[in-house]
C-alpha cells in the first residue's frame, strides 16, 4: 500500500436505516436510525456505544457482510471511495472478537490462508506473498511459533495471528470488532500497542469498535459515540494528543473531561450503566 492509496481512501455511509422483522410477525424493530458518516485519510476511528445499539451490525454494514434474508441496509447505502458498496470488498477487512484461526494450521499457514483464495492469488506474487507473511509474524512477535497450532498458543497470541492475517493483506480499510474484548486487562494493552506500532508502519482507515471508554481513549483520533436503539451518532469528536498516550494523559484534566462526555451521551436516555466499562 502506497501512501497516494492511504490518503485516497474514502468510507461513507449516507441515511443508513436498518429495521429487522418483529420475533410475531406484527412489524419491524428500528435499530439504525438515520446515521450519515464521511471517513477518509488513515486514522483510528473508535465507534463507542452501549451494548446492543448496533455498533456490530454497522460495522458489517461497512464491510459488506449482508445476512441472507434480511435488506441491509433497510434504507441508505455505503460507499467505499464514492462507488456504492453491496457486498465483500477487497479493499476491506475484518477482525473479530473470536479470532477465527483455522485449528489445522499452523500460524503461518493461518496467516497466510488468505493467499489461498484466487482473488489474493491473482493480486500478490507468491513470493511477495511468502515475504509478507513472515514479515508480518515476525511484527506481531510470533517468529518463534511459526509451526505451532492455534491450541499451542495464548488468547492472545492467537488474536496476533488473527491481526496478522488481516494486515498481511495491507487493507486500506480495516474493520475491528471489539477484537481485544475477551483478554485480561495486560494482554489488552499489550494488544493496543502492537495495534499502534503495525499501523505506524502501515497506515490505513481503521474502525474499531468498543464498548471501553478507556479504549476509545487510548487509540482513536476520532471518537464517535452511537446512542441506544434506534441509534444514531450522539458525538463525534477528535483526540489531538499523540500515541502512545501515556497513563499521566488519561488521568489529565482533558482526558477526564472526555470521558466525562463520552459517559454523558452514552447514559443521556439510558440507565444501563453496566453496558460500557472504564478500565483505567
Amino acid at each position: 500500500m502506497t501512501a497516494t492509496d492511504a490518503t485516497q481512501v474514502s468510507l461513507d455511509l449516507r441515511d443508513i436505516v436498518q429495521e429487522y422483522p418483529q420475533r410475531d410477525g406484527t412489524g419491524t424493530v428500528r435499530v439504525i436510525d438515520g446515521i450519515s458518516l464521511h471517513l477518509e485519510r488513515p486514522g483510528i476511528v473508535m465507534l463507542l456505544g452501549p451494548s446492543g445499539c448496533g455498533k456490530s451490525t454497522l460495522l458489517h454494514m461497512m464491510g459488506g457482510v449482508r445476512p441472507i434474508g434480511t435488506k441491509t441496509p433497510t434504507q441508505g447505502e455505503v460507499l467505499i471511495d464514492g462507488v456504492p458498496c453491496h457486498g465483500a470488498h477487497d479493499d476491506v477487512v475484518m477482525v473479530f472478537q473470536r479470532y477465527a484461526n483455522r485449528p489445522d494450521l499452523s500460524v503461518r499457514e493461518n496467516v497466510a490462508f488468505p493467499f489461498r483464495l484466487k482473488c489474493w492469488r491473482e493480486r500478490v506474487p507468491k513470493a511477495e506473498a511468502e515475504q509478507r507473511v513472515d514479515a508480518m509474524i515476525d511484527a506481531v512477535g510470533l517468529g518463534g511459533h511459526r509451526n505451532h497450532l492455534p491450541s499451542q498458543l495464548s488468547g492472545g497470541q492467537n488474536q496476533r495471528v488473527a491481526l496478522a492475517r488481516a494486515l498481511v493483506l495491507r487493507p486500506r480499510i480495516l474493520l475491528m470488532d471489539e477484537p481485544f474484548g475477551a483478554l485480561d486487562a495486560q494482554t489488552r494493552a499489550e494488544m493496543q500497542t502492537l495495534l499502534v506500532q503495525l499501523y505506524e508502519q502501515n497506515p490505513c482507515l481503521i474502525v474499531f469498535v468498543t464498548h471501553d471508554v478507556t479504549e476509545a481513549l487510548t487509540l482513536g483520533d476520532r471518537v464517535l459515540v452511537m446512542s441506544t436503539a434506534p441509534a444514531k451518532i450522539a458525538d463525534d469528536f477528535a483526540i489531538l494528543e499523540p500515541r502512545p498516550r501515556s497513563s499521566a494523559w488519561q488521568r489529565s484534566t482533558e482526558a477526564v473531561r472526555l470521558e466525562e462526555r463520552i459517559l454523558d451521551q452514552l447514559h443521556a436516555k439510558s440507565s444501563r450503566r453496566g453496558s460500557v466499562t472504564v478500565s483505567i
